[in-house]
């Protein structure tokens, strides 16, 4: 049996993160870890009162420094598989235990959560779904695969994924197309799931406003950029095993 762990990345989420982790915790005995990303609120000790390990940064780093913030937790701590959900209730858990089994199983070394494979309510925001459009292409283009969610958080990898992920280039703030085509460089095998996601309760997101967006597919486009050029990410999953 291999040794599991989810992480959940969490900035001022103390009005859900309780019910996130109770709602896990129905579906599976894995450790979970909260990354509390310097919340201004009761995240910490919402967390620590359903019985997790939490981890809190000083101050508000970003998305993708909390998430590495775990995968360095898991590869300390000698963790084989680790699935990482947001703390805002979006992702429902349900769908954890088939996430562990096919990636234990082999079937692949990531495994993506999709909202557009099966049936689903929740439809994200017009300006997602052009966005979302857009990164498929690309990565339809460079990649030669179809990845129907490409800014799914909802995700299950194998330790040889995310120990690439501890890295210093991991990126600090938005993880998501960029990572994909990197991985597809790298020879590991990226396939999705369906699962069901549910909308924001409070109405956030991390891409709101024009600034916002606008730095979000800058830093996008450079960073996918950045993959194609470097030698770095034409190193084979093999060599990774060795």
């Amino acid at each position: 049996m291999k040794k599991k762990c989810i992480i959940i990345p969490a900035y001022n989420e103390s009005k859900n993160i309780l019910n996130v982790i109770e709602n896990i915790k129905k579906v599976t005995d894995a450790d979970i870890i909260v990354i509390d990303d310097g919340s201004k609120d009761q995240t910490q000790r919402q967390a620590l009162k359903a019985g997790v390990f939490v981890i809190s940064h000083p101050f508000n780093m970003g998305y993708g420094v909390a998430l590495q913030t775990g995968y360095k937790f898991a590869i300390r701590h000698h963790y084989d598989i680790l699935l990482q959900i947001d703390g805002d209730g979006q992702h429902t858990p349900d769908s954890i235990p088939l996430f562990f089994e096919k990636v234990e199983a082999g079937d692949c070394d990531v495994l993506i959560g999709s909202r557009f494979l099966g049936s689903n309510s929740y439809k994200p925001s017009l300006p997602k779904r052009i966005g979302i459009l857009l990164f498929k292409i690309i990565i339809r283009m460079i990649n030669r695969t179809e990845i129907t969610d490409p800014t799914s958080g909802y995700q299950c990898m194998t330790k040889e994924v995310f120990d690439v992920f501890t890295d210093d280039d991991f990126p600090c703030d938005y993880p998501d197309t960029n990572i994909i085509i990197r991985l597809h460089r790298m020879g590991f095998i990226v396939k999705e799931l369906p699962v069901q996601m549910k909308e924001n309760p409070e109405g956030k997101s991390m891409h709101h406003g024009t600034f916002t967006v606008m730095y979000y597919f800058f830093k996008m486009f450079l960073s996918i950029f950045i993959s194609l050029i470097s030698k770095k990410n034409y190193l084979k999953k093999e060599a990774i095993d060795a």
